[in-house]
């Protein structure tokens, strides 16, 4: 490959397989170095808003997700110690209104979809057991150095795009900034057959709970045969790593039965696994890159769940990217930062929308009690206006 038309991508997550296939589309040849040995079906499920469906579906990725996604027909706001609804935020004309549908996904069968997809195309290339250590900017663009294995390798091209998640090494060697930090929540995840629940939980709809310092979120998975949960509370983390397997009882002693309604406890208390993740933020970056490297997706701009917006950024994130550079590919460093400078705004609003839903989510008392009035006056349309300016965009 000749490094003139050679795009280098850091990470084969959502964002940078999405960004591979984006780019291959404009005429781009894309080498992907991903430091795992194997892709494996990890994560639970995601939420792909219009924003997000409609640059898949623009991919040609449509009918290959069709199997495996949900068009919820609602969201059903829920205050947590009655079970009562609060607010049902209509979804079923969703694709009219913004014209793509919302879909809910497991992040496994999304990244799987994409794996094939960029493996079939014959301008995308990826490698994997290869973890980026290190790159140089030069003339003719970037030199990346890798580790394979025992073995150092070289990977020239015109770019280098970080896409390589929260923990990003380019983001680490562009900025020099402080590690990301904990955000005071603990989320539990599982998966649980959608036959093992009762007809009102089978539902094709996302489950919101709001409780005291806790809220809960369920809707069905892989075509609608497994129902995926996450409990989140307000925590402190003493465990090594950012993910471990979580322990049933303790999750249960942060939805407890005097606040939390019987049908979510006893929704709680089925499964036997859990797997206990660490919610991390970083605040926005003035800067994401420098010459020929930028970043992407989390890398860039990392999301707490509040929003469900994390893999929908990293999507625009990809096709805003590809847009750019295919408009100046002889001017890389140039190219970047225009993508940065159409993508900042957007992001970092989302983030903060995140994380002030997080604050609402979890509200107590007097507080809370404002919340369920404000968004029982306002009603399901109205709340689902409030969201146009994030599932309406269209791209660049």
């Amino acid at each position: 490959m000749t490094p003139s038309r050679n795009v280098i991508i850091a990470g084969a997550g959502i964002g940078g397989l999405t960004a591979a296939l984006t780019l291959a589309r404009r005429g781009f040849r894309v080498v992907v170095l991903e430091q795992a040995e194997r892709l494996q079906e990890t994560g639970a499920g995601i939420q792909l808003a219009p924003n997000a469906s409609r640059i898949l579906i623009s991919l040609g990725l449509g009918e290959a997700l069709q199997p495996h996604v949900v068009a919820p027909t609602a969201i059903r706001v829920r205050q947590a110690s009655s079970g009562n609804d609060i607010v049902r935020i209509p979804l079923r004309a969703v694709e009219a209104r913004y014209g793509a549908p919302f879909w809910v996904v497991h992040r496994g069968d999304l990244q799987n979809v994409l794996v094939e997809a960029a493996s079939n195309h014959p301008d995308i290339e990826i490698r994997l057991g290869a973890k980026v250590e290190d790159f140089a900017a030069h003339a003719n663009g970037v030199t990346v150095e890798a580790r394979l294995g025992v073995q150092t390798i070289d990977q020239r091209g015109m770019a280098l795009i970080g896409a390589d998640g929260l923990w990003s090494v380019v983001r680490e060697r562009l900025t020099r900034r402080a590690a990301p930090h904990f955000a005071r929540r603990v989320a539990w995840r599982t998966l649980l057959p959608i036959e093992s629940l009762t007809p009102e939980f089978r539902e094709r709809v996302i489950h919101l709970w709001l409780g005291r310092r806790s809220h809960l979120v369920h809707y069905p998975v892989k075509g609608g045969a497994l129902i995926n949960i996450v409990a989140i509370a307000a925590d402190q983390w003493r465990e090594q790593g950012w993910s471990v397997p979580g322990n049933r009882d303790e999750l249960l002693t942060h939805f407890p039965s005097q606040l939390w309604a019987r049908p979510a406890r006893a929704l709680l208390n089925l499964p036997e696994q859990w797997l206990k993740w660490a919610l991390f933020e970083r605040r926005p970056l003035r800067h994401w890159g420098k010459g020929p490297v930028t970043l992407l997706g989390d890398a860039a701009h990392p999301m707490l769940p509040f929003l469900a917006q994390g893999a929908a950024m990293a999507i625009e994130d990809a096709a805003v990217l590809a847009e750019r550079l295919a408009a100046a590919p002889e001017d890389a460093a140039t190219a970047l930062r225009g993508y940065e400078g159409m993508r900042q705004a957007r992001t970092a609003r989302a983030q903060r929308a995140a994380h002030r839903n997080g604050s609402h989510y979890h509200h107590i008392g007097v507080e809370a009690m404002l919340r369920n009035l404000v968004l029982r006056s306002m009603g399901g349309e109205r709340l689902l206006s409030r969201y146009d300016w994030l599932y309406d965009w269209r791209g660049a």
